[in-house]
């Protein structure tokens, strides 16, 4: 495969990844309904992640957490070589800044338990 052809497939996968996890437009080609399907099914399996690492946040979101971690995904899509732990500390962050969750508790030296 020459540089050239190498470049368009990088491109093209590019575009197809931003169909899926960005919200963008599906590439030329692909089915946008199937494309929708499998987009809709990756962001579940993104949310179910979240809500099983930090099940803290999705119990305070209640309702409301399905809804905010659409919005959340849209924008913020999964790095390259981002752990799991990762994206649902960057979703907790996120529903702070958004006023969604009170900031987090300053842990205090005497507060703390023993292991």
């Amino acid at each position: 495969m020459t540089r050239p052809q190498r470049d368009r497939l990088a491109a093209a996968q590019a575009e197809l990844l931003h169909a899926l996890l960005g919200n963008g437009k599906p590439p030329e080609g692909f089915d946008p309904d199937r494309l929708r399907v499998e987009a809709r099914a990756l962001l579940n399996k993104r949310r179910g992640i979240v809500a099983m690492l930090r099940p803290d946040v999705a119990d305070a979101l209640g309702d409301r957490f399905r809804p905010l971690f659409a919005d959340y995904a849209r924008a913020h899509p999964r790095r390259a070589g981002s752990r799991a732990r990762e994206d649902a500390a960057a979703f907790a962050e996120w529903a702070v800044a958004q006023g969604e969750l009170p900031p987090p508790k300053k842990a205090r030296w005497w507060r703390r338990r023993a292991t």
